[in-house]
């Protein structure tokens, strides 16, 4: 039969709430729209009229999954209008913190979001009835990854301990070392996850992307680096708005961002795992090329496997920070507001996140910009669906819809940082 409508209400296994609507008329593919339609949350104007300071603990209210991101990108773009420098252990610090919010943060997108789509089931308790270790592995990896983030940063969900000009208060070596102990299995975890999403089936799906992941001279990047892309994109993080623009598209709350020029692109573990290879420590290198993965993974279905080995890389980071650290003598270093405009981007798990502040000669933010990962990603994740779809047109329209779900999973879209997210209409004509 050529002509069908076929309507799902929700997508499960993403955060937040929209919709995918595609039509399809005489077998071919005539329209996709990715649909944010949530209201927009005003973050923007709420940090208007707020002191510098607060800007970190507001903007990590815009996400409960990847607060250190919002927290980190909002200190560096502050620091960046006062002048202000955070080296040392406190930089180290950050990294820490960092590992901490990538280890929880994918843990769950590859054992509750993304792995029930490989291995059949609805969702992740139904596959803990058939495989209880897989899960608990998960939710113990999670685990590792949430307490590196609430003893660093004041509690689990919404920190409080980052500052600008570092953190409020911060630990000595030996408080740090139960982290370690944790980290261990983790990384041995971490190690068998790699191994265990090699063996997953991926669908044959390769596309000419351009990815875009910030690049640091001799660091997997977390909060400092240069924006680059593999079709010769090269710029510092303040030229960004020369670069870089969001279109508002009629039907989604949440603007597209593309390159100017060029169009979409794309953002995430896959981009900066393509980006920054040679950045990786040995022991993820070896583990990403026992997996079967090259220096660069052009398939998104296989970016499960790319988040494991960026699980692994934050576990054996996270155990070299704590190994090297020595307590700063302060907390923080001296901050003095002063009218400027100052920008951070820093790599949240799902890509890069780009915050701009203006403020006066007291700190007092009079404009801010914050471009999320997930509207830098939804056109690419259109195209996708553009190219993926014709391939299954004769697939039964239950599991053709579970396709286009893998396919938008392979994202780990954060609507709630984007806006919001999802659900699924195909129609057939």
């Amino acid at each position: 039969m050529k002509n069908k409508t076929i309507k799902v209400d929700y997508l499960a296994r993403v955060e937040g709430e929209g919709a995918l609507y595609v039509k399809i008329k005489d077998n071919s593919l005539t329209d996709v729209k990715l649909k944010i339609f949530e209201p927009p949350r005003f973050f923007e104007a709420f940090l208007q009229g707020r002191n510098y300071s607060e800007a970190p603990d507001i903007t990590a209210r815009i996400c409960g999954i990847c607060p250190i991101a919002y927290q980190m990108s909002a200190v560096h773009a502050m620091e960046d209008a006062f002048g202000v420098t955070v080296d040392g252990q406190l930089r180290a610090l950050r990294r820490l913190i960092y590992c901490g919010e990538w280890i929880e943060s994918h843990a769950l997108h590859v054992y509750m979001l993304h792995a029930p789509d490989f291995l059949g089931y609805t969702d992740a308790i139904q596959m803990a009835k058939d495989h209880p270790a897989l899960v608990q592995r998960g939710l113990q990896l999670k685990k590792a990854g949430n307490e590196i983030v609430a003893f660093l940063g004041g509690r689990e969900i919404h920190p409080i301990n980052v500052r600008v000009g570092g953190f409020y208060k911060v630990p000595a070596k030996r408080e740090l070392e139960p982290l370690a102990e944790r980290l261990k299995w983790a990384r041995d975890a971490a190690l068998e996850t790699v191994r265990w999403t090699a063996t997953l089936d991926f669908p044959d799906f390769e596309q000419d992307y351009e990815f875009v992941a910030l690049c640091h001279p001799g660091e997997y990047p977390f909060n400092e680096g240069r924006l680059v892309s593999n079709k010769g994109l090269d710029i510092s993080v303040r030229d960004y708005d020369d670069s870089f623009v969001e279109e508002h598209v009629p039907y989604s709350n949440a603007l597209h961002s593309i390159i100017k020029g060029r169009g979409a692109y794309f953002v995430g573990p896959l981009a900066r795992y393509n980006l920054n290879f040679n950045r990786l420590s040995p022991m993820t290198q070896e583990a990403a090329h026992s997996a079967g993965l090259s220096y660069v993974c052009n398939n998104p279905f296989q970016s499960i496997i790319v988040r494991s080995v960026e699980i692994l890389y934050a576990c054996d980071e996270a155990l070299r920070i704590i190994d090297q650290y020595e307590r700063p003598d302060k907390p923080s270093v001296q901050v003095q507001p002063r009218a400027g405009t100052g920008y951070g981007c820093t790599e949240a798990p799902r890509g890069i996140l780009y915050h701009r502040y203006s403020t006066d000669d007291n700190g007092v933010i009079i404009d801010a910009k914050i471009v999320p990962p997930t509207s830098q990603n939804q056109k690419t994740i259109e195209n996708d669906l553009w190219q993926f779809i014709p391939k299954y047109l004769d697939l039964p329209s239950e599991k053709l819809t579970l396709q286009c779900e893998q396919a938008i999973r392979n994202y780990d879209p954060c609507i709630s940082c984007a806006t919001h997210f999802l659900k699924l209409y195909v129609n057939r004509e």
